[in-house]
């Protein structure tokens, strides 16, 4: 009974911050990879960044640079820290979880757990 809570969304203007947090629960494998997912109205949910249970970390292109993605110590805790903010991000954005391997580590099926999203408004 794996279970996703996200927290850290909001309404901001463009250039600001937010920083997202999702807390694992009821999971009995620690060697998962995580990665926060968005969705905006009209468009096919996409992925914004995966942390590896080694620590290695991916992103997609248009995040770079601004979106960090991060673990607490416990391995329990994912972050993403999101600087510069763009209208353009406005989304529901998603924690997903899924133990290794994973072949396509950006596409929303192939992960098997999920929160049930945060809210990101930003304002122009």
């Amino acid at each position: 009974q794996v279970q996703l809570v996200e927290s850290g969304g909001g309404s901001v203007q463009a250039g600001g911050s937010l920083r997202l947090s999702c807390v694992v629960s009821g999971y009995t494998y620690s060697h998962y990879w995580m990665g926060w997912f968005r969705q905006a109205p009209g468009k096919e949910r996409e992925g914004v960044a995966v942390i590896y249970s080694y620590g290695g970390t991916s992103y997609a292109d248009y995040v770079k640079g601004r979106f960090t993605i991060y673990q607490a110590n416990d391995k329990y805790t994912v972050y993403l820290q999101m600087n510069s903010l763009k209208p353009e991000d406005t989304a529901m954005y998603y924690c997903a979880a899924q133990t290794p391997p994973i072949r396509a580590i950006m596409t929303p099926t192939s992960y098997n757990y999920w929160g049930q999203g945060t809210q990101v408004t930003v304002s122009s």
